[in-house]
C-alpha cells in the first residue's frame, strides 16, 4: 500500500486537479477515468485508508462526506438520481487507499441482481 496517496498529494496541491467544492474536511474532483459522464470523488483529508479503518472519532466527517455528495448532486441537478460507491479493500476494488467516495451519475447503473437474495 502507498505511504502518500495520490489524494493526499492533491490535497497538498502537489499534483493538479480541478476541485470541483472544498472545505476544511474535504476536496471533491472530478474522476481521471469516469465510468459515468459524471463520476466525481469526495475525498477527506485526513488521511483515512479505508471506511474500514475510520473510529467512532471519525463519524461526523462520514456524515459530512455523504452531506458534500448530496451537495454535489443538487449543485449539478442531477434530479434523476446519482449513485455513491465506496470501495473497501483490494478486494472490492479499491485502488487508491485513502478513503473516497465516488459519485456516478447521467448512466444507467444496473443493480445486477444485487437484491436478487432479497426477493427470495
Amino acid at each position: 500500500m502507498e505511504d502518500v496517496s495520490v489524494f493526499s498529494r492533491i490535497i497538498a496541491g502537489e499534483l493538479p486537479a480541478r476541485r470541483l467544492y472544498e472545505d476544511e474536511h474535504c476536496i471533491v474532483i472530478e474522476d481521471r477515468a469516469p465510468q459515468a459522464p459524471t463520476h466525481l470523488l469526495i475525498i477527506p483529508r485526513k488521511p483515512l485508508v479505508s471506511v474500514a479503518d475510520a473510529g467512532e472519532e471519525d463519524v461526523p466527517l462520514l456524515g459530512h462526506l455523504m452531506w458534500v455528495a448530496s451537495l454535489m448532486a443538487k449543485r449539478l441537478q442531477l434530479e434523476d438520481g446519482f449513485r455513491l460507491v465506496v470501495n473497501n479493500g483490494r478486494g472490492a476494488g479499491q485502488t487508491v487507499f485513502h478513503l473516497h467516495i465516488h459519485l456516478l451519475a447521467q448512466r444507467k447503473l444496473p443493480e445486477a441482481g444485487l437484491a436478487k437474495d432479497l426477493r427470495d
